[in-house]
């Protein structure tokens, strides 16, 4: 279906267009023409199905860009997800000239925030604890507000934020239309939907991709010892650049990395124990490719943003089956083959017959490659991640620093990966082969004058 189909602003429409995209998503498609018509949305979606999208274009549809008030609020679990969306918001909004998109999130100074605020902003894009301590210290007016959107609902309540969301809605107009998107669809968040909807429209994306482009193995295995063998047999077979191992608890999760760690694998850990600042620079130098193995849990992986995920590796079978689906809806996105690898035992029967019933195959156990195999090192990732001590506090900008790498006698541009600066830090992506040269080029060198401190990080 076409999104000129659709009642949608003008100027939406011919950015659509300019951005290449014509067609919706079948999410896009079941909840738009709900969604434009004013109408309370449910939609259940998969990080991928273009959902961001879907709520994205409604509420710009909505805005009322002379009314300088905060008029739609987004709520996201995670910092990384905010920014994404609010990314994408601004993307979409490109042909509507002054609209105002502010993220509030936590793990970051409260001070930018509270002069952000004091400018005003038609759109906020935010985590619920950040969200309420605004609330609570009267900076943030939610009177005008006309749409409320939860994104990733299903992972805000996992990780406790039931209290704020309620505060959030008590302080939100009752005359509003809300819109509900969840990967999974648990009964709490049913409840919630029947306190806080008014008639939604439920819409759920079929998840066919995986059928399709994702090779599924499974290994029937007895114990933990038997578990880390077999994980580093498929590894070392398969040599994935980037690959996932998702594990059930973050005291699991650690204990596989380090076990990794220790058998010469490029790996990173990514569990709710992380400080905030930790957990970008595990996010960053995954997607940048500087390590080749990221073991995490569900909540911490969720709204990752990799692309060209080679594997999957479910270190225990998820507890239910659409779980499962998300998980392995990480690789072979794009129309690229992805491939899964499930390790099961005696005790999960129950979760392997739901899954044959889904798949309509049956499931059997393979064969694991040779033992023949430990005997051989690990691959090493493609790059390293050079951090650099400045950021767009002192104007750097990532073409500053692919001059300064590639000026005089520099490393080539094609060694050079991801570029990105935050307000205090640069990081960027160069080809392992050549990390001292590109470290010498930027601390002897300068960048727009001045000298940099930087250092390859572990």
């Amino acid at each position: 279906m076409a999104f000129s189909t659709l009642k949608l602003k003008t100027e939406l429409l011919e950015n659509l267009s300019s951005m290449g995209y014509n067609e919706m998503t079948p999410i896009q498609a079941q909840s738009l023409p709900a969604i434009l018509a004013g109408e309370d949305v449910i939609g259940q979606g998969k990080t991928g199905s273009g959902k961001t999208a879907a709520f994205g274009l409604g509420l710009l549809n909505k805005l009322d860009v002379k009314r300088f008030r905060i008029q739609t609020l987004v709520l996201c679990p995670t910092r990384e997800l905010a920014d994404q969306v609010a990314q994408e918001i601004r993307t979409l909004a490109r042909g509507i000239h002054n609209v105002k998109v502010l993220t509030l999130c936590g793990g970051v100074p409260m001070g930018p925030q509270i002069g952000s605020l004091e400018h005003g902003a038609h759109i906020i894009v935010g985590t619920p604890g950040r969200i309420v301590d605004h609330l609570d210290r009267n900076r943030l007016d939610l009177s005008n507000l006309n749409m409320l959107v939860l994104d990733e609902a299903d992972r805000m309540l996992e990780m406790g934020f039931q209290p704020q969301l309620d505060a959030i809605i008590e302080q939100s107009p009752r005359e509003r239309q809300t819109l509900l998107f969840s990967a999974t669809f648990p009964e709490q968040i049913q409840s919630i939907a029947k306190q806080i909807m008014y008639n939604p429209v439920m819409v759920k994306a079929a998840v066919t991709h995986e059928k399709n482009t994702i090779e599924q193995h499974f290994y029937q295995l007895d114990d933990d010892k038997s578990r880390m063998q077999a994980l580093q047999l498929l590894l070392l077979e398969h040599k994935p650049e980037s690959a996932v191992v998702f594990c059930n608890t973050k005291r699991e999760t650690q204990k596989v990395a380090d076990e990794l760690e220790g058998l010469g694998f490029s790996v990173l850990a990514l569990h709710g124990d992380l400080e905030q600042r930790d957990r970008d620079e595990t996010l960053l130098q995954f997607a940048n490719k500087s390590a080749c193995v990221l073991v995490a849990t569900d909540v911490a992986a969720r709204g990752l943003d990799i692309d060209a995920l080679d594997a999957v590796f479910n270190y225990h079978v998820a507890y239910d089956t659409e779980v499962h689906i998300h998980r392995i809806g990480r690789t072979g996105r794009a129309g690229s083959k992805g491939a899964a690898y499930t390790f099961y035992n005696d005790q999960d029967g129950y979760k392997i017959a739901l899954l044959e019933e889904y798949l309509d195959r049956e499931i059997t156990s393979e064969s694991l490659p040779s033992l023949s195999l430990l005997g051989s090192a690990p691959n090493a990732p493609t790059m390293i991640t050079l951090q650099i001590d400045g950021g767009k506090k002192e104007k750097l900008r990532p073409g500053d620093i692919l001059g300064a790498l590639t000026g005089d006698n520099g490393i080539e541009g094609t060694q050079v990966g991801k570029i990105l600066v935050t307000d205090y830090r640069a990081y960027v992506a160069v080809n392992r082969k050549v990390a001292k040269k590109a470290l010498s080029k930027i601390t002897s060198g300068r960048i727009k004058g001045k000298s940099y401190r930087a250092w390859l990080m572990k």
